[in-house]
């Protein structure tokens, strides 16, 4: 994803971490859906939310690969063991790992380089709902979504159950996974960005696609804007 080429300079972030203030971050998960959904976070575990419902989560600043995405069609037992259609991560309620594709992520570093939070959604790793991104303070205004049918209008070599599969995942091509570091966009990877054009839509979607916010804003991921 773009956020691990950003970040991949870790021992320099380091440095500067431990020389810049700490700035804890909130973030609003919301469901606007019509139906149920089980929420993940890493950090953070996972709810169920029902139609309406909300979890507010609070991350630490210095947090690396941090992701948020609502996974479908659960079965929890009372000990949080089951399983997911859409997101499943490990079969657990309360998610320590990310979750499996198709899944729309919300993504994001928090005070990095610059004392600045990055942000992006990420479709490299597929999609399954709709999503909105925004900051909510700091006087950060630049929010980011992907709202469009994109399971309803999945290309048919790349419909997987519950959700839309990135064309890496099918094909398994360095044209698509990008493999090499050098792969330009494909007509599967426009598919993704004319209907989501904030979204990463290919590993090399950077320059588009990741979004910064001053290190202490908080903000909302909200499913199915």
């Amino acid at each position: 994803m773009g956020l691990c080429k950003i970040l991949s300079i870790s021992s320099f972030l380091l440095t500067a971490l431990f020389f810049t203030p700490s700035y804890a971050a909130t973030f609003n998960i919301q469901n606007h859906c019509s139906y149920a959904v089980w929420a993940a976070a890493v950090p953070g575990g996972g709810m169920q939310l029902g139609s309406g419902q909300s979890w507010s989560l609070n991350v630490n600043a210095g947090t690396t690969g941090g992701r948020v995405w609502a996974r479908t069609n659960c079965n929890f037992d009372a000990s949080g063991n089951g399983k997911c259609e859409t997101g499943d991560c490990g079969g657990l309620l309360q998610c320590t790992a990310y979750g499996t594709p198709p899944n729309t992520l919300a993504e994001f570093a928090l005070n990095q380089f610059s004392n600045l939070d990055f942000f992006d959604i990420p479709l490299v790793d597929e999609f399954n709902v709709p999503m909105a991104f925004n900051p909510t303070s700091n006087g950060c205004t630049r929010g980011i979504s992907c709202t469009a049918d994109i399971v309803g209008e999945c290309p048919a070599a790349l419909k997987t159950t519950g959700g839309c599969n990135n064309p890496c995942t099918v094909f398994k091509t360095d044209e698509y996974c990008c493999n090499s570091g050098s792969c330009d966009a494909t007509d599967y990877s426009r598919f993704f960005k004319t209907r989501c054009p904030d979204a990463y839509s290919y590993p090399k979607d950077d320059q588009t696609s990741t979004f910064t916010c001053p290190a202490g804003t908080n903000y909302e991921v909200v499913f199915c804007p």
